[in-house]
């Protein structure tokens, strides 16, 4: 799923323009930098979260089964 699918390209233009006004060119790809790694933090959390949950349910199935 695309983020930006909704959004059209002078849209963008404009999120773009106004990014550069408020944040600068020398700060923008600091900003890209830390967005790409919150992004990727979040993305190993939900992963982390999903194993625990697998896990959880397996180990419920497994003591339901030995009763």
């Amino acid at each position: 799923m695309n983020v930006f699918a909704f959004l059209s390209t002078n849209e963008l233009l404009i999120v773009l323009i106004v990014g550069v006004v408020l944040f600068g060119g020398s700060q923008l790809p600091k900003l890209a930098r830390n967005l790409g790694r919150a992004q990727k933090e979040l993305q190993k959390g939900l992963a982390e979260g999903a194993k625990e949950v697998d896990a959880a349910s397996d180990g419920d199935s497994e003591a339901s089964s030995d009763s």
